[in-house]
């Protein structure tokens, strides 16, 4: 060879006519081992996202109608509050450990928040808020004649259960939608932020209904 250099030599390349063919069921062994390996590493991804970032939940029960209906599969964001403080108007899942359950409610009010419930009337810190989520239930039960939140024991807030209005630090103000027929926390008191799972962040199911909720408002 010119300049001494010997060719190089390609295992198995079509170049080297001297090796031996490796058999059919060599390649696809080797074609099913690397659809193994992606199966695996999809799995392993599914549930890093099910159960670091996202997770599935059934709404139970009637507390967030008409905005959320029993059966109704959400996704819950995990990571968000991770990065920040749950908001006002958001709607989260928290954990309930004396009923051994999740409870999926609407934040009200943050810590410092001082809150009032006055039939149909929420004020935070003074101020009336605004319910956009149930301007149209609140429209149609004035124009019956009625109030939405049907006055009760315990449909009011501060009431003789959760006497103390302000929001403490740490802990948060939450209300289902359904405000005549929801436990929360007119009932139960004040939720640790720490019982917070995540936030909901999207109807899947049934698909006729799938939207995002995110921000809440």
């Amino acid at each position: 060879m010119p300049g001494g250099q010997a060719p190089s030599v390609l295992e198995g390349g079509a170049d080297d006519p001297g090796s031996p063919k490796k058999p059919n069921e060599s390649k696809v062994g080797k074609e099913v081992m690397e659809w193994v390996k992606a199966l695996v590493i999809a799995g392993v991804l599914v549930i890093v996202i099910r159960w670091l970032l996202f997770n599935p939940f059934i709404v139970d029960g009637p507390s967030m109608q008409p905005n959320f209906w029993n059966g109704e599969r959400i996704i819950v964001n995990k990571v968000v509050y991770d990065i920040r403080k749950p908001h006002a108007g958001e709607v989260i899942v928290f954990h309930v450990p004396d009923e051994g359950r999740d409870y999926i409610k609407r934040v009200i009010g943050v810590p410092g928040d001082t809150i009032k419930v006055q039939g149909d009337d929420v004020y935070v810190n003074g101020e009336k808020i605004a319910e956009p989520y149930l301007a149209k239930t609140y429209e149609q039960a004035h124009a019956a004649g009625g109030l939405y939140n049907e006055p009760s024991d315990h449909s009011d807030f501060p009431n003789d259960i959760v006497s103390e209005g302000k929001v403490p630090e740490g802990s948060l103000f939450v209300m289902g939608d359904n405000r005549p027929d929801s436990k929360d926390s007119r009932m139960i008191g004040y939720v640790p932020i720490s019982r917070v799972v995540g936030r909901a962040e999207l109807i899947f199911w049934p698909l006729g209904k799938i939207h995002y909720i995110g921000r809440g408002y």
